[in-house]
């Protein structure tokens, strides 16, 4: 299809779905327990800064993803629901359940933190293979720009994402979601919930499951290369109210999943955007099951609020899978050239708890506070080995006469924190907010096979300062200054860059928010200047089967983000949204990488979200949805020589409602447009040749939902 012909049919396809067009933002009741005297309903109440508030009163770009636009959306995990936030992707690469969070410029790295903090109930998810989330049963989720480590601490560089469960209620209640779609592909979830005993102890118990044949086909083995075969999660909650005062809430979680793994393309051109089927010969998989439990306890002591949140996660992943991504028949020369194929695989557990103490002055006072500290505890087991393939079997693994690599590391890291906020009203429409936060993490790494210790600390100091006008309930001006932090580490045992250091970040941003004609339409918008020093990268050297995290000295990031939302006539709601992240490399013992864009940089994205619902009889309600993302140019290593053309994602969602029954029709990447949610230069990868990892193709299907 040409470019010419493609953008007409995606314009043709909107205009006809405008029709029919709820923002990605949608609106919500306001919570009984918030404290922000200028909410109205209909108006979003989010938690962001640890107390309920009116997101348009809140001095930061927040996208807040309600329940009704989850599921309206029909956003299943939590990668789908970040891919609706521009200048934030989601990508998909390596393992099953490895991520690659991109959020201002700021990007996820294999075996390292992420950049941004990922919070589910109060319970951070501090592991690569713990955010790609399957969603179900959501209250809200919400994504937060630009450095939140002051609240949020280590990690939170480029943001922060808060996902919110639904609480249970003195109505007994559940729900069951079915969806069928092309490539056999099936998910379900249901739930249930309701009190034990009236107001004082109310439960929920739910679960999901999801079943893949796949899409992406294997030219080799015939196969298709992105399968699951399981991936399902049993999750329960109980929460106790003794007195008015107390509150005990109770999480426990068990899931198990199996599917495919590092589906690689050796794309031979060396151009992003030769997308070329997976031909290797060795069948990747990964297995794994995470255990997560929380404890959260409120005790309200009238001025303020106490909070402890305690959490618990223990995972495990065994992934096996093919190094070279070629096969004997088309490429027999093998790895390098060296006449045989190679296999890979890695065995990781991970056990982390975690410790939040946090207390916050209750109402909305001139003068409010809050202040906490944090503990966390990680034991992380990492073993990676590649081997000789002789005969396709990953059991090879576990013959050492064929291993040309071992290495097996155990890794302990204790963070600690301390942390406090206070926002004072200078004038009844000026408040001033400081925030302070101090991190210190102690890694220590033991080289199982090398019998080798090493130890260092890292810590950081975290300030936040803004300033709030509002000159009236419907608008608000701010100026900010934010750092963001993230720790530095040790790489694998016998890697030639022994270590990496922390990253740290300083952010200067001004921004707005505004409603008009009776909050029918919003408008916000922002621009930010990023100086980053010791910005973390990744890459791969595959002949050791080493995979290294390396710093560029400085860069330099800026942009702007634009969003605006309106309601012209009932049942109508529209949403369009900017951003921009143009980034430049000051210093870098590269000098040729100088005055480049940083690795995984996308400079413009955007996005159209439009919504229609409309009654067709008494009884029965027809919905509407288009989303339209664009992602433009990515720029994937920091040579810049490597870049992927832009590609446009149209999701169409459309169906009726009958009282608490709903069935629905959908298609996802409408015009089947093709990219690579990862792709690996030969400089990058240790290979000879290039790798690209697929994205999702064109899917379509039927979903069927009931409320009872």
């Amino acid at each position: 299809m040409t470019t010419k012909i493609r953008d007409r049919l995606l314009v043709g396809t909107i205009l006809s779905a405008v029709a029919f067009t709820t923002p990605v933002v949608a609106q919500t009741a306001v919570a009984a327990q918030t404290v922000d005297a200028e909410a109205q309903p209909g108006d979003i109440v989010v938690t962001a800064q640890r107390r309920s508030e009116r997101l348009q009163g809140v001095p930061i770009q927040i996208q807040a993803l309600t329940s009704a636009t989850i599921q309206n959306a029909g956003i299943r995990t939590s990668g789908e629901a970040l891919s609706l936030t521009p200048n934030a992707s989601f990508d998909q690469g390596n393992t099953y359940k490895s991520t690659f969070i991109t959020m201002r410029g700021l990007t996820q790295i294999n075996n390292a933190d992420p950049p941004v903090a990922f919070v589910i109930d109060g319970v951070p998810q501090t592991d690569q293979t713990q955010l790609n989330v399957n969603l179900f049963d959501i209250e809200r989720i919400e994504i937060l720009k630009g450095p939140q480590g002051a609240l949020y601490g280590r990690n939170a560089s480029g943001g922060a994402i808060n996902i919110v469960t639904k609480l249970p209620g003195n109505q007994l209640g559940g729900f069951a979601n079915g969806q069928y779609s092309n490539g056999d592909g099936i998910i379900g979830s249901a739930g249930l919930s309701g009190p034990l005993i009236d107001d004082k102890l109310l439960f929920s118990v739910d679960g999901s499951y999801n079943h893949f044949g796949g899409l992406v086909r294997n030219s080799f083995r015939g196969d298709h290369s992105d399968f699951i075969d399981h991936d399902w999660t049993l999750r329960g909650r109980l929460i106790a109210k003794p007195t008015d005062t107390l509150t005990i809430d109770l999480h426990g979680e068990y899931g198990k999943y199996q599917a495919s793994s590092n589906y690689y393309s050796a794309v031979f051109s060396g151009n992003p955007n030769d997308f070329v089927d997976p031909q290797f010969n060795l069948p990747g998989s990964a297995s794994g099951r995470n255990v997560n439990v929380s404890a959260k306890i409120d005790l309200d002591l009238g001025f303020a609020t106490m909070t402890s949140i305690t959490g618990h996660t223990d995972l495990t992943q065994v992934n096996r899978a093919d190094l070279d991504y070629r096969n004997p028949v088309q490429s027999p020369s093998g790895i390098f050239g060296l006449g045989f194929q190679a296999g890979q695989g890695q065995d990781l557990k991970l056990k982390t708890t975690s410790q939040e103490f946090r207390l916050v002055s209750n109402g909305h006072e001139r003068f409010r506070w809050l202040g906490g500290v944090y503990y966390l505890h990680t034991d992380r087991d990492f073993r990676t080995r590649a081997f000789v393939d002789l005969n396709s079997d990953p059991a090879q693994i576990d013959t050492p006469a064929l291993l040309f690599a071992n290495k097996q590391e155990s890794n302990k890291n204790n963070a600690y924190a301390a942390f406090a906020q206070a926002d004072f009203d200078i004038l009844p429409v000026l408040t001033l907010t400081g925030g302070l936060r101090y991190d210190e993490d102690h890694r220590n790494q033991n080289d199982l096979i090398g019998n080798i210790q090493r130890k260092k600390t890292y810590d950081h100091v975290q300030p936040k300062v803004t300033l709030t006008y509002k000159p009236s309930s419907d608008m608000l001006f701010y100026a900010t200054f934010g750092t963001g932090f993230r720790s530095g580490g040790f790489n694998a045992p016998t890697v030639p860059i022994p270590d990496f250091r922390a990253e740290t970040l300083q952010n200067y941003e001004a921004g707005f928010k505004a409603q008009f004609l009776d909050r029918k339409v919003t408008f916000n918008g922002a621009y930010y200047f990023e100086n980053v020093k010791n910005y973390q990268y990744f890459y791969v050297e595959a002949s050791s089967a080493s995979q290294v995290i390396d710093n560029i000295d400085k860069v330099h990031i800026q942009g702007i983000e634009l969003e605006l939302s309106a309601r012209p006539v009932t049942g109508l709601e529209i949403t369009g949204a900017i951003g921009t992240t143009l980034s430049r490399i000051k210093d870098s013992a590269t000098a040729s990488d100088i005055g480049n864009r940083t690795p995984r940089t996308v400079p413009f994205s955007s996005n159209l979200s439009a919504q229609y619902s409309v009654p067709i009889s008494d009884r029965v309600n027809g919905l509407a949805r288009l989303d339209w993302q664009h992602f433009g140019k990515k720029y994937w290593g920091a040579d810049n020589v490597d870049i992927q053309t832009p590609y446009d994602l149209v999701n169409l969602r459309a169906g009726v409602e009958f009282g608490n029954f709903g069935i629905f029709g959908f298609t996802k990447n409408l015009l089947n447009d093709k990219y690579y949610s990862e792709y690996i230069p030969t400089k990058y990868s240790g290979l000879d040749v290039a790798l690209g990892y697929h994205g999702r193709p064109r899917t379509y299907g039927v979903e069927g939902r009931i409320k009872f």
